[in-house]
């Protein structure tokens, strides 16, 4: 996405509420904001007909929630568009519903236009973004607990050397999806990178011999 026009939509429930979150981001020049949906319905049809680099998705909407819209988008394709949660809500169960769904960041709409407009930017290219408090609420749920079969497929796949692009092709999710599941599984084994994170899972048995 490096120096090419973002086209994005923007999902919310809230006719003026839309308005203005396409105010803020059509004042840079790299974003353009190619349609608007009231819920999640009307998300996945506008997706398909305008093929968007990114979703500004809301979670909670009558008529169609987020959470639902994201996973239809995700099984038709693991990896496009890149869907960023913008929500009210920050609780442990939409932050980590969202995400499991497919998400690739979630932030709050208490953000300012200048985090929202970067945060658009760095989804976009590939990156997982997170509000703060969702960031220390998927740390602290990793806090004592195993891997998942989804998490242990990503090890598995780094220590036969993949690379997060690897991995994502290998799995069928994103890059960023595949960051995130990074970012569940270092607090569960008490690591902070990849070497370390595959070393501690052979010692632990959870990859086999090594």
């Amino acid at each position: 996405m490096s120096g090419a026009l973002i086209r994005l939509i923007v999902v919310d429930d809230h006719p003026v509420v839309r308005d203005g979150i396409r105010g803020m981001l059509e004042r840079d020049e790299r974003i353009c904001v190619v349609g608007e949906a009231a819920d999640g319905r009307e998300a996945v049809a506008l997706a398909r007909a305008t093929d968007p680099d990114l979703v500004l998705m809301d979670l909670r909407m009558p008529g169609g929630d987020g959470v639902q819209a994201i996973r239809e988008l995700r099984e038709a394709d693991p990896t496009r568009p890149r869907i960023l949660v913008l929500t009210t809500y920050d609780t442990d169960r939409h932050i980590y519903t969202a995400i499991d769904a497919g998400a690739d960041g979630y932030l709050l709409k208490a953000t300012s236009r200048s985090e929202l407009v970067h945060a658009v930017l760095r989804a976009a290219a590939g990156q997982s973004v997170l509000a703060p408090s969702a960031a220390r609420r998927l740390v602290d749920r990793g806090r004592g607990q195993t891997l998942t079969e989804r998490e242990l497929a990503v090890l598995t796949a780094i220590a036969r050397g993949g690379t997060n692009r690897d991995v994502a092709r290998e799995l069928l999710v994103s890059e960023a999806t595949v960051k995130t599941h990074l970012l569940h599984l270092y607090p569960k084994l008490g690591v902070r990178d990849r070497a370390a994170a595959v070393r501690v899972a052979f010692e632990r048995g959870l990859l086999g011999s090594g």
